[in-house]
């Protein structure tokens, strides 16, 4: 029976985890849960899985040790900034951790590397793409090879004109054309930014510099990602677009379960893959710019696109107004380096301070 920590129980990750843990009530129990709030939601779960923790974070308090202490895998799907102290709480408690979080590594990539250096927790990727990438390097982190290819689906936006991208509204942007995910990554989705985390973030997880990470347009979104290896030959990994996959296979590997229909070449027929229009996705180009200047800024970035994701969400600004608001932040805050937790948190606020200036006036 392997114990699970939930983090971020409530949001789309989180209830597609406890999809998993019901399919599979013999092998996988829930010993706590945690989410930003308590709403009817979380109170389901609670009176569900009856776990051993609960945690809301907007209650106040500090962060309970039981947490992770009796845990097997903490599972970190918690959205934003805050998913950082949840990733650095398990690793310091030697567990094997399961990161769906993005922004651990994007924000605080040298922190978390440092951490799991430090102890003898183990890290899997959750996100699509770098659970691909994972298998392609026979779930190994540590694997050799020449290049990284991620691939991008484009967004539901990708043959619009940067006239056409004033109007577009939230609805729209929700709209994906191949995933169903929450609002917040699903807008990061539609400007690319997402794909540029996901750069951020092979950087870390792989140990390489940004010049062996290469991105492609795969609009089928069937290919997950790729490795390519010194001898010319690449590994891939193929499905359907279903989450499902790679977050029971962080619980589970290296074993795999029954979890989801086995992809129809036949059906799928043909595949397209092309460059990467960088001039037509700024944030792509933005996150990028963040991640090779390092230290602070990549917190910078986020803070700032948290607030201008909200604010477009809210229809309060336009949707290039997003890559807008985040080189405004991105110009305005110098620079740190970002070595301890407390001032990845103080960049994030002052980010998110000049983002609002920014949009509000």
């Amino acid at each position: 029976m392997v114990k699970i920590s939930l983090i971020g129980c409530t949001g789309s990750i989180g209830e597609q985890v406890l999809r998993v843990v019901r399919s599979y009530p013999e092998r996988f129990s829930v010993c706590a849960l945690a989410a930003n709030r308590r709403s009817e939601r979380a109170e389901a779960l609670l009176e569900e899985f009856r776990p051993q923790c609960a945690y809301f974070a907007s209650e106040g308090g500090t962060m309970p040790e039981e947490l992770f202490s009796e845990c097997d895998v903490a599972f970190i799907a918690a959205s934003g900034f805050c998913g950082l102290g949840y990733t650095l709480a398990a690793i310091r408690a030697g567990k094997k951790v399961a990161l769906a979080n993005k922004e651990s590594l994007v924000v605080g990539g040298a922190l978390v590397t440092e951490a799991l250096e430090r102890g003898h927790a183990e890290l899997i990727p959750v996100d699509s793409e770098h659970s691909a990438i994972f298998q392609a390097l026979g779930m190994r982190r540590d694997a050799k090879f020449e290049k990284l290819i991620l691939t991008a689906s484009g967004g539901p936006f990708s043959r619009l004109s940067e006239e056409e991208l004033k109007g577009v509204t939230p609805a729209e942007a929700l709209r994906h054309p191949t995933w169903k995910m929450g609002p917040k990554i699903t807008v990061d989705s539609a400007t690319l930014l997402n794909k540029g985390y996901e750069v951020i973030e092979a950087k870390w997880l792989y140990g390489v510099d940004f010049s062996a990470i290469e991105t492609v347009m795969h609009p089928e979104s069937i290919v997950h990602s790729l490795v390519a290896f010194r001898d010319g030959a690449m590994l891939a990994q193929l499905g359907y677009p279903d989450m499902r996959i790679p977050i029971q296979l962080a619980l589970t590997c290296p074993d795999r379960l029954p979890c989801a229909p086995q992809l129809d070449l036949a059906k799928v027929g043909t595949l397209h893959f092309s460059p990467l229009p960088v001039e037509r996705f700024p944030c792509f180009e933005l996150a990028l710019e963040a991640g090779k200047r390092g230290g602070t800024a990549p917190a910078v970035l986020n803070g700032a696109a948290e607030e201008a994701v909200c604010a477009f969400l809210r229809e309060e600004i336009s949707f290039p107004r997003i890559a807008e608001t985040i080189a405004h932040a991105l110009d305005r805050i110098p620079v740190g380096r970002g070595e301890e937790y407390g001032e990845l948190e103080e960049a994030d606020r002052a980010a998110r301070i000049a983002a609002k200036e920014f949009i509000y006036g």
